[in-house]
């Protein structure tokens, strides 16, 4: 049986060579190859002897998800469709997963999925429609970051972001993500800085209790979306297992870095969440809290029965928060056009956007 490389970490890639019989050290420079310089053939790894990678050519292998089609914006965002084999585990039937690489000066992000769909069921997002098909590996969740890396290399500013806001809900697939980040936010490995990485969660309260204990770890950002309990049960239903006294204590005990602000996301709908009373109601929960932000996220659109807000209520919504000492933002997403923006990826086909596909080199 072929190993799987893609997703080992160091330990486990030192392990692999030794019980070839070969030294420990190789593994390291497999994990150098792989995550650093972005060498998705062991043909490639040529500080490697030869005996070696004959070997494992044999023995092993590193699998990158088919890269089914690109789709481009007009704001220079590409959004990457991947086709995903079988899930080994359970034999789930094959997948496709969505991942968007983001140009701008002097730094790109990249957003990423967990899970290919999503369980978590938020009304107003176009992932929930698709349900949950499967968790992803930790190697399915690299190579949508080490995939645009290599493809765009040759234009690559010198800062990277990863925000873990893609497909599905991160803290339900916490190992295989745990996996990926250690391996991102190795200086070894891909070297993305914790200051650069942000996870967001709809508030699975185990999972940031779990995550308060990583001693390497991502920004958090929590999806608030809502101003109190009855509105959060309507727009997102995972609130009934989680209310907001529940998440709200437990992102009070979460243990920020010096460097660190708690970010809450907040998607603005149009005569739903956006009200004078909403806004005040916001403050009223996040005042107890240390050290937080917030981003207001102007509704993409999307087949669901939701509108976006006005510029002058989003800005009004801002200006109530400011006003009570909480740092606000609006963002903006990227990709609206070929629906890569936040809240649209459901594996929609955008035909006039698209483009032929090339293989990483």
């Amino acid at each position: 049986m072929m190993t799987e490389l893609l997703g080992k970490s160091k330990e486990e890639l030192r392990e692999f060579c030794a019980a070839l019989g070969e030294p420990a050290f190789r593994g390291a420079q497999i994990y150098h190859a792989l995550y650093s310089e972005r060498k998705f053939d062991v043909a490639q790894i040529t500080n490697l002897p030869a005996a070696l990678r004959e070997r494992l050519s044999k023995e092993a292998r590193i699998t990158l998800p088919e890269l089914k089609q690109r789709f481009a914006s007009t704001d220079g965002s590409v959004r990457y469709l991947f086709g995903l084999p079988p899930s080994e585990e359970r034999l789930v039937r094959p997948a496709s997963v969505e991942a968007v690489f983001m140009p701008s000066e002097g730094r790109q992000t990249i957003c990423v999925s967990t899970q290919a769909g999503c369980a978590v069921d938020c009304h107003f997002c176009m992932t929930a429609q698709l349900g949950l098909i499967r968790n992803l590996t930790s190697g399915e969740i690299l190579a949508q970051v080490l995939v645009p890396l290599e493809e765009h290399k040759a234009q690559l500013a010198p800062q990277t972001n990863i925000v873990l806001m893609g497909q599905g809900e991160p803290l339900l697939n916490f190992e295989p993500v745990m996996v990926a980040l250690r391996i991102m936010l190795d200086p070894e490995g891909l070297g993305i800085s914790p200051k650069h990485m942000t996870l967001s969660t709809s508030g699975i309260v185990p999972g940031i209790e779990r995550l308060a204990l990583e001693k390497v770890r991502p920004k958090l950002a929590i999806s608030l979306n809502a101003s109190n309990d009855e509105q959060r049960d309507r727009l997102m239903p995972i609130n009934k297992k989680y209310p907001l006294s529940v998440l709200m204590s437990v992102c009070k005990e979460y243990p920020l870095r010096t460097w660190e602000h708690l970010t809450f996301e907040y998607v603005m709908l149009g005569g739903v969440n956006d009200a004078v009373e909403d806004a005040r109601l916001v403050v009223r929960l996040l005042t107890p809290l240390k050290r937080v932000k917030v981003n207001l996220i102007p509704w993409n659109p999307g087949e669901l029965p939701y509108r976006e807000s006005s510029p002058e209520r989003i800005e009004q919504f801002r200006q109530i928060l400011v006003g009570r000492g909480v740092p606000t933002f609006v963002r903006y997403s990227r990709g609206r056009d070929v629906m890569a923006a936040c809240g649209q990826l459901a594996l929609l086909q955008v035909e006039r956007r698209s483009f032929s596909v090339i293989s990483p080199q």
